[in-house]
Parts: C-alpha cells; sequence; structure tokens
C-alpha cells in the first residue's frame, strides 16, 4: 500500500496525540511483577503496547513480538525469571537486531537463555528460573532498553543488582524514565555517577495515568515550522513529563516554533525566526532525529548531528535510510554511517519515487510534513505508524492534510 499525502488546506488543528508507549510498556512489566492488576488509564493503543498486553495475557510458551523492540528486551528480561519454557521471537527484521548484549547480563545472574537459530540473536529459548543477584558492566552506549530491562527486574532478584555503566552513556531519560517510575512504585533505586544500585524488594501496585507521547508530538512541531503562523493545539502534554523527548519544545525554539503550556496540553506556533545553521547532540533523545533531520532539509537549514549510534539498530539503519529517501526529495546528505548526519545545503536530483519506510514508523511519520515544501509525496506503507501513533493520517487529515491510500 502506498499513501499520497498533500498539504491542501491547512489551518489551525487540535490534535489528542497517542499516550506514551515508552511509559505504557514500562507499566506492564511493573504490573504483572506486582501480580496485582492495578489500573492503568489511556494505555498506549500502539502495536508495541499491544504486544506487551497479548504477550501477558498469554501463557508465554511462545511469544511473538513482531517488529517491537522495545517488547523484545523487556519481555526476554521477564521471561528469564518467569517459570516455564519459553520461546520469543519476532519479525525478520527483530532476528536481525542484537540481543547478545542483555542475554550475556541475564546469564550471568543465572539465566537459561539458548539461542534457537542464530548466536546473538533473536528467537530465544528460555527457561525461567531463580536469579542471583552480583555487579554487571554495561557499556553506557549500548541501547538503555538492555539497562532498563535489567533494572524493572532487579527487586525480584535474589540479592539485588548494582550496574556499573562504562563509558558514554547513551539515552539517558529512558533510563530516568524507568528510575523514576520504579521508585513510584515503592522500589529503591539508587543513581550515584555511573552506578546503579537496587536491592531486592517488591513493587507497591498504584493505579496510574499514562500522559501522552513526546515522541509523537515532534511531528506537529515540524508541521508548525513549516505553517508559520499556524497554532496547534497539542492535547495531554506536560511541563514535568517523565519522558526525555520533551526536549522536542527546547530543540524546536531552534526552527521558530513556541510552546505555550495550559492546562489542557500545549499550543505551538512557528514565528519565522529560525537559526541559519544548527548542530546538536541527539545522545539523549535519538527518537526525535529522523523528525529534524526532514525538517532542516525542508527548511533549508544546514546542520550537522551526532550522538546518533543507536539509530543503526532501530527498527532499521535509520541513518542510511534518511540519506537514501531525502535523496529522493533532492537533499545529499552526508553520514559516517556511525553517529553523525550532516547537511551543508547540496542539492541533487529528486526522483519523485516513494518514500520507502522499511517497516519503521517514523519515516512515515517524519516524511510526511514534506508535502508542505515539495507537493504531493507518496509513501510506502503507511500502515506502519500503528507501531507508535494508529491515528497519524487521520489527525493530518484533521489539520487539513490530504492523505489517500492506494493498494
Amino acid at each position: 500500500m502506498i499513501a499520497t499525502v498533500k498539504a491542501t488546506s491547512l489551518h489551525d488543528a487540535q490534535i489528542t496525540l497517542p499516550t506514551s508507549k515508552s511509559i505504557s510498556n514500562r507499566l506492564l512489566l511493573i504490573r504483572i511483577l506486582c501480580g496485582t492488576n492495578f489500573d492503568i488509564r489511556n494505555l498506549s493503543d500502539s502495536d508495541d503496547t499491544a504486544v506487551m498486553l497479548a504477550a501477558m495475557r498469554s501463557d508465554l510458551s511462545l511469544v511473538d513480538v513482531g517488529a517491537a523492540g522495545t517488547s523484545m528486551r523487556f519481555l526476554t528480561a521477564y521471561l528469564a525469571t518467569a517459570r516455564g519454557q519459553h520461546t520469543i521471537t519476532g519479525s525478520e527484521r527483530m532476528k536481525c537486531r542484537p540481543i547478545s548484549i542483555l542475554v550475556d547480563a541475564l546469564r550471568q545472574l543465572g539465566a537459561k537463555i539458548q539461542y534457537a537459530e542464530r548466536e546473538g540473536f533473536p528467537p530465544l529459548n528460555i527457561e525461567g528460573t531463580d536469579l542471583a543477584g552480583r555487579t554487571l558492566a554495561l557499556q553506557g552506549n549500548v541501547s538503555s532498553q538492555y539497562i532498563s530491562a535489567l533494572m524493572l527486574i532487579a527487586p525480584y532478584i535474589r540479592g539485588g543488582l548494582t550496574l556499573n555503566l562504562e563509558g558514554k552513556i547513551v539515552s539517558r531519560p529512558y533510563i530516568s524514565m524507568t528510575l523514576n517510575l520504579m521508585r513510584h512504585f515503592g522500589a529503591e533505586v539508587t543513581w550515584t555517577g555511573n552506578t546503579i544500585k537496587i536491592a531486592p524488594q517488591t513493587y507497591t501496585p498504584h493505579d496510574f495515568v499514562v500522559e501522552a507521547d513526546w515522541s509523537a508530538a515532534s511531528y506537529w512541531y515540524a508541521i508548525a515550522a513549516l505553517c508559520r503562523g499556524k497554532r496547534f493545539a497539542l492535547r495531554g502534554l506536560s511541563a514535568d513529563s517523565l519522558q526525555g523527548d520533551s526536549a522536542v519544545s527546547e530543540i524546536a525554539k531552534m526552527y521558530g516554533v513556541s510552546t505555550h503550556f495550559d492546562a489542557d496540553g500545549i499550543e505551538i506556533v512557528a514565528d519565522g525566526s529560525a537559526q541559519q545553521q544548527i548542530s546538536y547532540d541527539f545522545v539523549e533523545q535519538p527518537d526525535l532525529a529522523q523528525t529534524f533531520v526532514v525538517l532542516s532539509c525542508l527548511m533549508g537549514i544546514p546542520f550537522k548531528f551526532n550522538g546518533l549510534e543507536s539509530l543503526v539498530i532501530k527498527e532499521t539503519d535509520r541513518i542510511t535510510a534518511l540519506t537514501d529517501e531525502l535523496r529522493k526529495l533532492g537533499y545529499a546528505l552526508t553520514t559516517n554511517h556511525i553517529d553523525t548526519i550532516e547537511w551543508h545545503g547540496e542539492c541533487c536530483t529528486p526522483s519523485h519515487e516513494p518514500i520507502l519506510t522499511y517497516n519503521d514508523h517514523r519515516m512515515a511519520m517524519a516524511f510526511a510534513p514534506a508535502a508542505i515544501v515539495c507537493g504531493p509525496i507518496r509513501i510506502d506503507n503507511p500502515k506502519v505508524v500503528s507501531k507508535s501513533y494508529p491515528n497519524y493520517w487521520n489527525d493530518l487529515k484533521i489539520s487539513g492534510f490530504f492523505v489517500e491510500n492506494k493498494e
């Protein structure tokens, strides 16, 4: 399926954003560890959260997470502690996403995990058992989901867990989110320097209301930046968010977009005061990178973005995907294919071919605003947005976009 996206008559709009899948998935793991079915209001309706919810309602003997990376990491850690024989698998892309760092860490705690196919990658065969606590050393530049997965199960590990994070820590706000949620449910966690300590204990159940997703808000910041003077009200966001991607409100200032908070959420509007050149380190907000790489090109703003090392192991190699797909729109980016993307204003001949998403929800959502500048664009596999923002295309229509899907 291909979606044709046109920016026909954009206007002010009020949008109800999806709720945070990052918070939702952590809550689901805490709830099953609690053993008490406390109420989670506004649980995310994303594919990733649906996978977690379905798995936890099953007998856990065979779990298929599809393309849900967070679910793969969190459930692997949980299944290592859950009595019984389990197999966890996923999509073909998931089978190419490394998981050896987490498996090695769990094995050091006594986990019984075997690779079902290829060494270092899913699927996994797991025999749940009691884990014994110790001190683990992990490189800080690994996926924060590995670290969060270990943290979340740590209260239920005999003897607790100490994590020493070595070197540069990436996606630090996601680790902070995990820590704050654990504390909300009564767990004592200390994070001093690069050391996280968690004693053996239990979570205390509490009802919880999930906040709106700041990552999803980033696409509306891009639209606002390209539609000077148009106002977009985004419901459910707050200034004291648990989410590191709330930094989007600060990053957007460089593109001339201001944020006004009220009791229901935020209103964003651009005044045209964008910087002429931008540099930024996305090490703490890697999920925002695609939004601002595409937006910078559309606004003609040369940029250098680094801190992108985790992008190559996401739903796709996002660094390569961005450079390949932006070339179709006439923008020639340069990259070291490790952690940096740059654009110095170089252009190339646009091909007008459909934008490929590589089964990556953020590729679809980051490129849709290009219709404002480039005219009608076609985006392959538009349904992929259901991974985190199922109502994205309908919300675009609310603000005046035309979206048509064809097989």
